[in-house]
């Protein structure tokens, strides 16, 4: 039993439920690609200057993470912003990250897939004042993810909104990039509640004319694009883009608030999922794409429903801070063993959010070691002035 703080500014005792999933692999194949976006687990000890330097990674515990979610038949998104790419971590060591997770996925019995977020982080703004300085940026980190043999993901840089990029300039860029991969690409909108600085993505703040855009895209590049992550937080949105996607071209919801109906689909078109709320729920989403699979809708949505206000949660305005949620997850499940982030990141949100998300992830039989969890969630409990 523990007294945690309410958003009404009270303490409320709670007691854990217990009943927590196991994680297991899949029985049967799954009718949905579903990537976890994995985040990067510190290492403390050797961190020296966690504002302005590199972030020092805690390497075996952060492959370990990625190898929990292969367990059980997820594939990884890696390096993307849920590993805090340009927010903590830099390009050398998200290559470095790439380099080392795709040496274990390839030695992995189930041969995972893995897809890597290419951008242009490693260069300044300032550097990246046009089309031919974005494209070239670009293609060294591309190159890069290949030669690892990793797929690539086309993340949106916060280069074009910058130069005040037009639709014409999207295209260029864009059509240059598609055409020198070497195999299917992922592209990737990310709306602007993630990251404010991609506020017009696409060459327009008008989301209807920027989706024609983008559409036109893979309209003319469908041999090339595997499929399109959308993060807009918009159901209807997202059912309407993918009805109009050429066959062939998946949609990888980033819909962290209502990926249950999306991945379920209308009896017509469904979504995949590109999602970083799967690696905190990952015993939930592995055994609900499988009851997927099998035609059980009644367990998939058993097993879902309660980690939606989880996700949501998690998620919450202003939803760039979401990562903290998912490291914090991870900690109470023992899968780290402190609460550390990049660049400090665990100050981002409040103890009141963290005692929200302690209490909806038992709900929701995401919390593995419920003993664990319990003494854990006390001490942060202490550090914060409450007596738990």
């Amino acid at each position: 039993m523990l007294r945690l703080p309410t958003y009404e500014g009270t303490l409320k005792d709670y007691a854990l439920t217990g009943d927590p999933l196991s994680p297991r692999a899949p029985e049967i194949s799954l009718t949905r690609t579903a990537f976890a976006a994995a985040h990067v687990i510190s290492d403390p000890m050797a961190e020296r200057d966690p504002w302005l330097g590199r972030p020092a990674v805690d390497w075996d515990a952060t492959l370990n993470f990625r190898r929990t979610l292969w367990d059980q038949g997820l594939g990884l998104a890696e390096a993307m912003d849920t590993a805090q790419r340009g927010m903590g971590v830099d390009w050398a060591t998200a290559r470095e990250l790439i380099d080392r997770t795709m040496r274990d996925a390839k030695a992995h019995p189930l041969k995972p897939r893995v897809a890597c977020g290419a951008g242009t982080d490693h260069k300044p703004l300032s550097e990246l004042t046009d089309a031919e300085a974005i494209i070239a940026a670009y293609a060294e980190q591309m190159e890069a993810i290949e030669a690892a043999g990793g797929q690539l993901i086309l993340m949106a840089t916060r280069a074009l909104p910058a130069i005040k990029a037009g639709p014409e300039t999207y295209a260029s860029v864009y059509d240059r990039l598609i055409e020198q991969a070497a195999e299917p690409v992922i592209l990737h909108w990310l709306g602007d509640m993630f990251d404010p600085a991609l506020t017009g993505y696409w060459g327009s703040t008008d989301v209807a004319e920027a989706t024609e855009i983008v559409l036109d895209l893979i309209t003319r590049h469908a041999a090339k694009i595997d499929g399109i992550k959308i993060s807009l937080l918009d159901q209807a949105h997202e059912e309407a883009f993918r009805a109009r996607l050429p066959d062939g071209v998946r949609l990888y919801t980033g819909d962290d608030f209502n990926y249950a109906d999306l991945i379920e689909g209308d009896g017509t078109h469904y979504s995949h999922a590109l999602l970083g709320i799967f690696a905190a729920i990952a015993p939930a989403a592995s055994q609900a794409l499988e009851a997927l699979a099998k035609g059980d809708t009644e367990t998939y949505h058993a097993l879902f429903a309660p980690t939606v206000p989880l996700s949501r949660e998690i998620f919450k305005a202003p939803t760039q801070f979401y990562k903290a949620g998912i490291a914090f997850l991870s900690w109470l499940n023992g899968t780290q063993r402190h609460f550390i982030m990049p660049a400090g990141f665990q100050s981002s949100r409040e103890i009141t959010q963290y005692a929200q998300v302690y209490r909806l992830a038992d709900q929701a039989r995401l919390l593995s070691r419920p003993d664990l969890a319990e003494a854990r969630m006390r001490t942060l409990l202490a550090l914060h002035g409450i007596d738990g």
